[in-house]
């Protein structure tokens, strides 16, 4: 299936309808935790700290402090902090360029008008207002397929410009089979109208696992780890400045 370039789902859109907007981010949610998503950004984000420390031969700071851009629903940054892993304790960024989105995750996560180790800012990971190695990791989950190959590029370079260790990116697998899942798993489990026309065509919007990491090497990144979601439908790559 050949990527479908320039094209805009309804969450690049106006988000004009709040009810709309909270239904498509729980729906995200959902499928973020069902179907591996949050598995898969853990997965990555513990074989990457474990390697520094291997490399490095120390630990890493407590906290741990991840940037999570294109944060959406805030359940993925949620998840980090509340996991276990090679660190004493995590502590999230969670950007997104769209206020809109940042005000719905609010109303559909209490936990987050308080939460002491997670801070909402907006921001544009294409030009992140933060200084080199403000982070430990670089995080983003389901945002590169929104973006054409060189914002891509650019988006990575900023990524791993403020990441210390390094970064971890999770998306969607392009391919007729995935395209056909995704369609007939929406319409299963939800009537959103942003979900059921967002779900299929981020699939045919994303890179392949292969073209990602062929982006990772134009951003001067080289990829140290990779795993799968369930039936090869989602992958997440953690990568390290070269």
């Amino acid at each position: 299936m050949r990527r479908l370039a320039d094209a805009r789902e309804h969450l690049d859109g106006a988000l004009a309808d709040d009810d709309v907007l909270d239904g498509n981010l729980r729906d995200l949610r959902r499928i973020n935790r069902r179907f591996g998503g949050v598995y898969l950004s853990l997965r990555a984000l513990r074989e990457l700290v474990r390697a520094a420390e291997a490399s490095a031969g120390s630990g890493v700071r407590d906290p741990l402090r991840v940037l999570d851009v294109g944060s959406g629903g805030c359940d993925i940054a949620l998840a980090l902090v509340d996991a276990d892993g090679p660190w004493a304790s995590v502590h999230v960024t969670a950007v997104d360029s769209r206020p809109e989105i940042l005000e719905s995750a609010g109303r559909i996560e209490p936990r987050l008008a308080d939460h002491p180790r997670v801070e909402l800012r907006v921001a544009d990971g294409r030009s992140l207002p933060f200084p080199d190695g403000a982070f430990d990791v670089g995080h983003a989950s389901l945002v590169l397929h929104h973006l054409e190959p060189r914002d891509a590029v650019t988006f990575l370079r900023e990524l791993a410009r403020v990441a210390r260790v390094g970064i971890v990116v999770n998306d969607l697998e392009r391919g007729f089979v995935h395209w056909l899942g995704a369609w007939l798993l929406l319409h299963a489990i939800t009537r959103n109208p942003d979900t059921l026309h967002d779900g299929p065509l981020s699939v045919r919007r994303a890179y392949t696992a292969d073209e990602m990491r062929a982006l990772f090497d134009e951003a001067g990144l080289g990829a140290i780890g990779q795993g799968w979601g369930f039936a090869g439908h989602r992958w997440a790559i953690a990568g390290v400045r070269r």
